[in-house]
């Protein structure tokens, strides 16, 4: 098979434009056959080509799409140096090379994405079209004061100095020493919702993710896993296009909600 441009072959497996993929060989961030490759480099279609890690793959190929309900233990990586069980483990190898959409912390649960599908990835986990992501979070002690309004304003992040993207937050189930609360996201900065807790002085019993986008955890097993039907994916692609075409807004509180009574 003729050798073509490595910024040619991207572009015809759609995953991005010529341009874009030539900042990507640039930024160090394409590799063919497991190595970096410079600016010019020639190689096949059929060469093993990753982004970021990522396989790439023709838009023609048969892709897996995978929901896993993730347990705690497992990392989200397909090798672990220091040998700990990763969310592989729980995949039968039928299903062949998947990797994890995004991650989720070694102590927390719920609903990961799996493929072999390096366009859904990216549009998954790309912040101008990544869709929400819901989780419910179980929390020592009880909110205080104006806690869910200053989650719901964009907090700021005082360990990492930054503020989040405005969440939407629901308090679901108050104990006498804990509380539990959905948390909505419109961003996926690493560790998130834990880092918002910190900030506000709570320690994170445990943490669940639940839905991401039209994708629910429902009653899939923890541990277990489903393959996503055809419309299901085309449902989230649409999400994640809108979401680039509209420029998502982040959740905004209406100005009569009042939010300290949650």
């Amino acid at each position: 098979m003729e050798k073509q441009r490595i910024q040619k072959i991207l572009s015809s497996l759609g995953y991005c434009s010529r341009r874009k993929a030539e900042e990507l060989v640039l930024q160090g961030r394409v590799k063919v056959n497991g190595e970096v490759v410079p600016t010019g480099f020639s190689c096949t279609p059929v060469d093993a080509i990753e982004v970021d890690g990522i396989p790439v793959h023709g838009k023609g190929d048969e892709h897996r799409y995978l929901l896993l309900n993730k347990p705690r233990g497992y990392v989200c990586t397909l090798n672990d140096p220091q040998g700990r069980k990763t969310v592989l483990d729980l995949i039968p190898k039928e299903y062949g090379r998947l990797f994890p959409v995004g991650r989720l912390d070694m102590d927390s649960s719920g609903l990961l994405l799996l493929t072999d599908d390096g366009e859904f990835s990216n549009l998954i986990m790309h912040p101008s079209t990544s869709p929400e992501k819901e989780y419910v979070v179980k929390v020592l002690g009880g909110l205080q004061g104006d806690e869910v309004a200053k989650v719901e304003a964009g907090l700021y992040i005082v360990r990492e100095g930054y503020r989040a993207a405005p969440a939407r937050m629901e308090v679901l189930q108050e104990e006498e020493d804990s509380v539990v609360f959905s948390v909505v996201l419109h961003e996926g900065k690493k560790r998130e919702v834990r880092r918002m807790m910190q900030t506000l002085g709570h320690q994170v019993l445990t943490l669940n993710r639940v839905r991401i986008g039209n994708l629910v955890l429902g009653r899939v097993p923890l541990g277990g896993y489903r393959l996503l039907s055809a419309e299901e994916v085309d449902d989230l692609r649409r999400i994640c296009q809108e979401n680039r075409i509209h420029k998502k807004k982040p959740f905004e509180p209406s100005p009569n909600e009042d939010s300290s009574s949650l």
